[in-house]
């Protein structure tokens, strides 16, 4: 068979297991791909075609994902294998551990075949703060991706890959994957481990799984999840396990925030999620228009606060003394966000700054609970436009804050949340349905996005590279 690159991940394990094709045909038509179109991506910070191709040959293939090729974000840590986090300053770091969430991977059989571009320590949603080059959206190389996790998101998007992993802090699943047309699955807080994660903000950083369905990201994200007594913010259960899909929506409460509509939402982006709202309708949801949610407008500062605060503290650790170069090689983002922490911190600006954000942060928390006493769950645009183009980021220090104004507040709430491809406006680029639920609630999350994506075809389409 040939372009085997192009199967998904449920794709892949039947043909796997019907062995009408073997891992190392997998994995080589994965890096048959990298080396067609990753001049023009650059979604990859290094690969590993030897030893994915050598793991290849023995792999048990009846393991959860045997043989199944995956990318991995650059901020997840693998045993002697480069781990960069997109910066310059950690260039030559190779961890002496695997995160918990890369042992749990590897348990599962996949095949580690590259790492995956970010902005630099995770400080962006362009993927422009790299020091490794930009990454290029698939759909159209002058666009961007999003980000953080914009290299895993392309990666999927290209078929370079099968699946990959990501992260986020205020949407660098959901942005990119919606950007890129793609699935990205964020875990409720603490669902998946974040030991072994390079921490950015550490009260929010939630790992997750990116593919090119939603099976694959539920599938990937099954793996990835279960408690971690290495991770002291980890959710005291077992692994999730998505649930059976839906054949319909009746009974089931879907609430439409008004206010995710802001003012400057890109036209076409409002009508395809009042189009997709339709949808769900008509497979049996009641869609519950909500007038009263807590303006996302408010998480922007609430998150520029907090996110910057954290920073400052956990970046403070790469001193050049033990491990990676000293801090002349941070970027300019991270001194940015460094300094910018440091002052809400400091003595005399705390509780003006700290302690504010972090009531507001409550607040925003239970206007989610009151939503949720209403309805099951919340739809809305993943992001106010498509994909903007290459140099858009530059100059403009709130760049991220406002692209991911729309997916900030479940992230500081903790909550579950996806992404899926469900329409593309007049230039062919993806737009977003992103669904929310409560707290540890992914399997509504889940059933909703399965049912749709089951009833449309937005995920079947690829861009020509």
């Amino acid at each position: 068979m040939t372009n085997l690159n192009q199967l998904n991940l449920q794709q892949a394990r039947t043909g796997l297991q019907a062995k009408k094709f073997s891992s190392a045909d997998l994995v080589k038509s994965c890096f048959d791909q990298i080396k067609h179109v990753e001049a023009k991506i650059n979604a990859f910070v290094s690969t590993f075609e030897k030893d994915a191709l050598k793991q290849a040959e023995s792999v048990d293939i009846n393991l959860p994902l045997g043989g199944i090729p995956i990318a991995i974000k650059d901020n997840f840590l693998t045993k002697n294998q480069l781990t960069t986090a997109s910066s310059k300053l950690l260039e030559n770091y190779f961890p002496q551990y695997d995160a918990t969430t890369i042992k749990k991977i590897k348990e599962a059989g996949a095949i580690i075949i590259g790492k995956t571009n970010l902005d630099a320590w995770a400080h962006g949603s362009s993927t422009e703060t790299s020091d490794y080059g930009t990454t290029k959206n698939p759909w159209n190389l002058n666009h961007l991706p999003g980000g953080s996790s914009g290299g895993s998101a392309a990666a999927i998007a290209s078929n370079e890959v099968i699946v990959a992993t990501g992260s986020e802090t205020a949407g660098s699943i959901r942005q990119p994957a919606s950007w890129c047309g793609v699935v990205g699955f964020k875990p409720s807080y603490g669902r998946v481990s974040r030991y072994g994660i390079i921490a950015m903000k550490s009260s929010t950083d939630s790992p997750g799984s990116i593919g090119k369905t939603v099976d694959d990201a539920a599938n990937l994200l099954e793996i990835m999840s279960g408690h971690d007594p290495l991770d002291a913010t980890s959710i005291d259960e077992g692994a999730w396990h998505k649930p059976e899909p839906l054949k319909n929506l009746e009974g089931l409460k879907i609430g439409l925030p008004l206010c995710y509509f802001p003012p400057e939402i890109s036209p076409e982006v409002k009508q395809s999620i009042l189009d997709a709202a339709t949808t769900l309708e008509k497979l049996g949801a009641h869609i519950i228009e909500l007038p009263d949610v807590l303006d996302p407008k408010y998480s922007i500062a609430v998150y520029t606060i907090l996110q910057r605060s954290e920073v400052s503290s956990n970046l403070a650790r790469f001193d050049g003394i033990r491990y990676g170069h000293d801090r002349s090689f941070f970027g300019e983002e991270a001194k940015r966000r460094i300094m910018l922490g440091t002052y809400s911190l400091s003595s005399g600006y705390y509780d003006a700054y700290y302690t504010k954000a972090q009531k507001v942060r409550t607040l925003i928390c239970q206007d989610f609970d009151r939503q949720f006493s209403q309805v099951d769950a919340l739809i809305g645009p993943v992001s106010p436009t498509t994909a903007l183009k290459i140099g858009a980021s530059k100059g403009q220090a709130m760049f991220g804050e406002i692209q991911d104004m729309l997916v900030e507040p479940s992230s500081i709430a903790g909550l579950p949340g996806i992404s899926l491809p469900c329409a593309f406006d007049r230039s062919g680029l993806p737009i977003g349905l992103q669904i929310m639920a409560p707290q540890k609630r992914e399997d509504i999350v889940y059933q909703i996005a399965k049912i749709f994506e089951d009833n449309t075809d937005y995920h079947l389409k690829n861009p020509k590279l």
